[in-house]
């Protein structure tokens, strides 16, 4: 069995989501798909359980927040 998720973070304008987008890049592999639509962050998992799921979301979300930090602290 598989169990999937689609996460849709909207943000202010295009740049912040693909500032967001590109920090989170790197630590995606292999367990999200995720892709920048506008101002969103379009993120696609899925894990052979629900409670990996759901790991895998809170680490994901974990990772968006300090992004999101990071993001607006730089602009100043």
């Amino acid at each position: 069995m598989t169990v999937a998720c689609v996460l849709e973070l909207e943000y202010e304008n295009e740049a912040m989501a693909s500032s967001v987008h590109r920090a989170l890049a790197p630590d995606n592999e292999p367990f999200v798909k995720a892709e920048t639509r506008g101002a969103m962050v379009i993120a696609e998992m899925q894990a052979a359980t629900p409670l990996k799921l759901l790991h895998t979301i809170e680490d994901y979300l974990a990772c968006v927040a300090v992004a999101e930090q990071a993001v607006r602290a730089a602009k100043g």
